[in-house]
């Protein structure tokens, strides 16, 4: 008690101090997964249309940084959708510094999180946010998770909630995850045994559900993750086909 006081008088602003410490993301111990390529095969149903596809994310983490990049294919429409994030490595554990995504027939739009001004700015959206710790973006937190569940494997456990700030297209938010158990899943690797971690849409609003499964026997790696629309309509999912270890 008498440090944080001695603290906040040399700060001279203690209700700021305050807050900021109020909203900063705890430092949570984490273990980065193994650089590897991963290939997952696509089921989705999009304005009720079913689709068949593949999508291959690359994962390097290494010397205090990451970058992780995305690219999905429709057996009808061809690519769909691309994505980068890379950053560095910090006491919260993935720090990103930009993250860029092109969506079938949308425009390309990035985030910006400026280490040096401590802000996320968007280019689709005139408001930013201040950086406090841990914040993520959307491709960054599936593997955000699986740093944090390598670093502390025996507390995912059900029930168990894990809390982030992430970046989307135009403001950012937070969203908590939530252990729901442990499942058997079939995949074309095999039958995994998988952490399921689901992020239900807050109450009232329009947002997606995020599922995300982490295989403990396979580095924690991301094995499947699955979008699902407020109203159950559209789906996207892709579950893991091969592991490659770079």
């Amino acid at each position: 008690m008498h440090s944080k006081v001695i603290r906040t008088a040399l700060a001279g602003t203690a209700l700021a101090l305050s807050v900021a410490a109020s909203h900063a993301a705890p430092a949570r111990a984490f273990d980065l997964p193994p650089s590897a390529d991963l290939r997952y095969a696509i089921k989705a149903v999009q304005k009720g249309l079913a689709l068949d596809g593949e999508a291959t994310v690359k994962w390097r983490a290494g010397d205090g940084k990451y970058t992780l990049s995305s690219e999905s294919r429709a057996s009808i429409l061809g690519k769909i959708n691309e994505n980068r994030s890379e950053g560095l490595v910090d006491e919260n554990g993935l720090a990103p510094e930009t993250f860029t995504e092109k969506r079938f027939r949308k425009d390309p739009y990035s985030v910006t999180f400026d280490r040096d001004s401590r802000t996320i700015r968007f280019t689709e959206g005139e408001q930013s946010y201040p950086i406090k710790g841990g914040e993520q973006d959307r491709a960054s937190v599936p593997w955000q998770l699986s740093a944090m569940a390598r670093g502390m494997p025996g507390k995912f456990v059900p029930g168990s909630e894990w809390r982030t700030v992430v970046a989307g297209r135009r403001d950012a938010e937070a969203w908590v995850f939530k252990v729901a158990r442990t499942e058997k899943l079939r995949t074309p690797m095999g039958q995994l045994d998988a952490v399921h971690l689901v992020k239900e849409p807050s109450s009232g609003t329009k947002e997606q559900q995020i599922d995300i499964w982490l295989a403990p026997a396979h580095e924690w790696y991301p094995v499947k993750v699955r979008f699902s629309d407020h109203d159950g309509g559209d789906v996207v999912e892709q579950t893991i086909a091969k592991i490659t270890r770079r």
